[in-house]
Parts: structure tokens; sequence; C-alpha cells
């Protein structure tokens, strides 16, 4: 079909595919809700009102239609599948569309991993728009499996998929004026710039925000998403599942402001992506707090349209793409009904559309780590040590200075004072490169958990309650090929392969739910009480987020941006 066609169903002339008859229409252009019927054809919405004809009719008697919900910034990563099951789990909950940064897979493959994202979602069920992964590495102090430099960016520009470089991670780099990173900046000025500040406030940040930086997601306290919002930035209130943004920045929304507010999940995990949803969550809580559905339903579709200059997506008007959500309740947002260019795709919360098989891409393999066991001696250069105190619900630390217990001339796990053994080890090169600290919050009081998902370079990382259990769990993840692992001592209490990249499991969505679970389950036995333990964990080594983390190459105190030892 052509836009000859959609005009002639427009205009009346020609029957349309399908009229959603007798609809309350949740009107985010003119701010209204009024009844009417929404006429499709071929993909689009070509009319509003009433007196056409179609060659189906679905009479939704007086339920509301919104557009389909759009996620600003995520990581599909952090769902451990690949972007067709990612999809599956997420258009039930009403979400047609997400911008996805692929900086997880981008920082163990280049841009392999990013063709790889991009292919995996060709022809797929869920429109899926890429950020140009901005830092691969993050920083120099860490080493991941790839570098992109402007060059190699350069070429996904003309990408009718990319909309824009993602989140500028090494903000001190950017503020500072890092040539390399003002390249990338420059190559992307006329898109979208992601940003990525973390606590940044100040000159610093009036620096990073006039590099041309667009949006922030990092917010976690209201004065800080208050003082980005004034110097221009769109704010993307997030609701990841180790970051809990959601309920401490609502305050910030209001008629005048909510325009520059978007939504986004960063980071979820399978569980949560299917039992809570995704942007329709963000939308139900926002309403229970008392924001006007109006508002919120806009934060979470049209203005990440208008943001990303997404001209087709984000209304229900003619010219748009039929990406459509029905509810029975505007208050209690549970899509019932899914459309995705006018195509029925879930109903009930259960999908009723298949997509095609993606062409198969074969990725090398990117677990590779020493042949000869690993030593996790930490001899002790003093009494006292620094230790990364982990927070609940947030994925930045706290910096503390505790007395090291010394056994033999070295420090150890202290279980009785929840004091762990941390380790990260370099995994792409096969370089033996091995970081050591000591962590706290984790709880464990035997055994080991580890993994190869570790913000932003995705080394392997182990936290431990003896040096025994952390080479056990670190021969399990090498017999996987990637992957995540609960050991008590030589013992493996669960594990969740991740074949691609040591990132993604493909397997079904359901089934890495139910392995996932039984991983969290085993890192309870052994006396951990987060919520979530390994996405925790992953995060303990992004050193681009305050205030100290671990990486193969040391302990970063992120606040001054340099390598520090253990030893105070």
């Amino acid at each position: 079909m052509s836009i000859v066609d959609r005009l002639a169903a427009a205009r009346g002339d020609t029957a349309a595919d399908l009229v959603l008859r007798n609809a309350n229409l949740v009107n985010v252009v003119s701010g209204e809700i009024y009844p009417t019927d929404i006429v499709i054809h071929d993909r689009h919405v070509v009319a509003l009102g009433a007196g056409y004809a179609a060659r189906r009719d679905v009479d939704l008697t007086g339920k509301y239609v919104a557009p389909g919900l759009i996620d600003a910034h995520a990581h599909i990563e952090s769902s451990l599948v690949t972007p067709a099951e990612f999809a599956r789990a997420v258009l039930p909950h009403g979400v047609t569309t997400v911008i996805t940064d692929p900086h997880e897979i981008a920082n163990v493959l280049g841009l392999q991993g990013l063709r790889y994202m991009l292919e995996q979602a060709k022809h797929g069920l869920l429109n899926m728009f890429v950020m140009a992964s901005s830092c691969v590495p993050a920083t120099a102090m860490e080493t991941s499996g790839a570098r992109l430099e402007a060059e190699d960016l350069a070429q996904l520009l003309d990408h009718p998929w990319v909309l824009g470089l993602a989140e500028l991670m090494n903000y001190p780099g950017v503020a500072l004026g890092d040539e390399g990173l003002l390249d990338k900046i420059a190559l992307f000025e006329h898109l979208a710039l992601d940003g990525h500040a973390p606590d940044m406030t100040g000159a610093m940040l009036n620096a990073y925000v006039a590099a041309g930086v667009q949006s922030e997601h990092e917010c976690a306290t209201l004065a800080e998403a208050r003082e980005k919002l004034r110097l221009g930035l769109t704010i993307f209130i997030r609701e990841g599942t180790a970051t809990r943004n959601l309920k401490p920045l609502l305050p910030l929304v209001t008629e005048a402001n909510h325009g520059a507010l978007c939504f986004c999940t960063d980071d979820r995990i399978p569980a949560d992506l299917i039992d809570q949803g995704s942007i329709d969550y963000m939308i139900r809580i926002a309403i229970a707090a008392g924001i006007d559905p109006l508002l919120a339903i806009r934060m979470g579709s049209s203005n990440t349209a208008r943001h990303f200059g997404l001209k087709k997506y984000g209304a229900v008007a003619p010219g748009k793409y039929a990406d459509l959500v029905v509810v029975d309740d505007l208050r209690d947002f549970r899509p019932d009904l899914v459309y995705r260019g006018g195509v029925l795709v879930a109903e009930k919360g259960e999908m009723v559309a298949e997509a095609g098989k993606p062409r198969r891409v074969d990725l090398r393999g990117t677990v590779n780590l020493p042949a000869t066991s690993l030593d996790f001696a930490l001899p002790a250069m003093s009494e006292r040590i620094r230790v990364i105190g982990a927070i609940t619900d947030q994925v930045a630390t706290e910096h503390l200075v505790e007395r090291a217990k010394i056994v033999n001339g070295c420090a150890v796990s202290d279980v009785q004072r929840d004091i762990l053994k941390f380790a990260m080890l370099e995994r792409h090169r096969a370089s033996g490169k091995l970081g050591l600290a000591f962590i706290k919050g984790f709880g464990l009081e035997r055994g080991a958990i580890a993994g190869t998902v570790a913000h932003d370079h995705h080394n392997l990382a182990v936290i431990g309650a003896d040096d025994n259990s952390m080479q056990a769990a670190v021969r399990a993840i090498a017999d996987m090929g990637g992957g995540l692992v609960a050991v008590d001592g030589e013992r493996i209490l669960a594990a969740l392969p991740l074949p691609i990249a040591g990132l993604l499991s493909d397997a079904p969505i359901e089934a890495v739910r139910m392995r996932y679970d039984r991983m969290i389950e085993a890192a309870h036995a052994l006396g951990n009480r987060m919520s979530d333990p390994f996405m925790v964990m992953s995060f303990m080594g992004l050193e681009v987020i305050p205030k100290l983390k671990l990486t193969d190459h040391g302990l970063v105190d992120v606040e001054q941006f340099k390598l520090v030892s253990p030893f105070v």
C-alpha cells in the first residue's frame, strides 16, 4: 500500500482496514479524553470520527485508547534475553517502542555486538531504536572487550534505526573537554545526545550540559533532578530493578514542567518485566501517587517521541503509526489490548502475534580466562581497609573505612561484620588481570556468587566468604562459557548459562526467569537478603557511578576519578 491508499481511506472513499469504534480517546496532543472512532489503514491511524466503513470493526464500548508506550532508555541486555524475547515480555504491557543503548554487548563485542542487536530486532514486533554507544570502554580504568572511537560510530550515522549518541558516561571527561568524547559529540550533534551524570552539580554540570548533552536518567533526589531540569536537560525518570527512583522524583512533576519529563526503565530483570511490567507500571504508580493520568501517559509516550524526534510515534492522530494501548480503567492502567502498526499483538497480558525468526548471527566466544588457578590472596598493607558499601535500591555506593580481618598476613572476608572479599577478573583476553577489594551489604555467611554481567566492562565479578568458594565459582563460569552462579564451597547451588557474549541467554524469557529466581534463592540460602543480589553485584564494577567501585584495574574512587589502594 501507499500514502495514496491511506488518503483514500482517510477521505472515506475506500473501506479502511480496521475501525476501533466507541473508544474513549486519550488525546495527548489536545489534552482531552473524549469518545470517537479510530480509523486504521496500512499500519497508520488515518482518521478520527464516525461514519467510516472498514473491513473489520472492533467495538471497544467505552474503553480508553492511549498511544503505545515508549521506554526512553533501556538496556535490553539487562533482561538477560535476546531482543525478540524482550519484546515478548514488554508488548503485553503496552510498550510498543523502546530506545535502547546496547552498550553492554558493545563493551564485549564492539560494533559486532551493536549489529547483532539491530539484526535481532529487524522485522520484530517491537519498535527498537538504538542509541550509538558512546563510552566503550566507559573509562581508561577498566578493560573491556572492545573500543569504539568516533570513526567507528560514524558507520551508524545513517542507519534508520539509530537516533543518536547514547549516555555519555564519562561525565568528567566530557566536562573537561576530552578530545575523543568531543569528537563523538560533534559527530552526532544534529541527533539526540543522552546524558549520564550522577551527583554532578555546579560548574562541572554546567560544562557537561554546555557540551550538548540533552537528557539525564541518573537523578536519585529531587534536588538533583530540579537542578538538571533548570539547566535544560530532559529528565528521564527511572524505575529499574536496582534503581528505584520513581517515587522520590514524582514530586518534581507539575503541569507546567511535565513536558520535559519522560519515563524509562534502564535495567530490569525478567521477573520484574513479566510480573510488574515496564512503563505501564510507572504510569500506574504515578497515577496512584496523584499525578493526572493524562500527564502520566504523556510522560510514557508523546514526551519521549517528541524528545527523540519520532514524528510518527507517541500519539493517536492521523498520519501516526497505529501503535495503541486499550485499557478498561484509566486509573489502573493495565493494557487489555495492544496494537502495533494496527495489528493486535497482545491481549489480556498475553502475546497473540508471532514475529518471524531473526537471522542467525554467529558471535565469537567472549569468556577467556587464564588456564592456571587464581590467587585471591590480598597481603595486608595496613590494618584498615576501604570497603564498598552497597546501598539498598541504588547502584551508587558508600566509601567506607573499616578495620581489616587479617589471617596469616592477608586481609580476608569477615562474615561476622558482613565484609566480603570482592574480585573483578578480566575475561576478554585471558590476561589474568585481577582487581581485589572488600564490599559490605551482601551478607553472605558462606560460599560465593559470581557472574559475567558486570557493567559496563562485563568482566567476571565474584563476591565470596572464602577464597576456595570464589575459585570454584570462577571455574563454574568458565565451564558454562559465561553466566551467573552461586556456590557453597565446591558445590554449585544454582547456575544460569549466558552463552551470548556472557550476557544473554538463548532460552525463552519464562525459562530464564525461573532459573534466575533459583539463582536468587541460592544466594539467599548463603545468607544474602537483597531482593536481587546479582543485579546489585553487576553494578559494583561501574566506575562512573559514585562513590567506590571495583574494576580489573583495581579499586576506583569515583569522586576523585582515580585508582586507590584497598588499604588505608
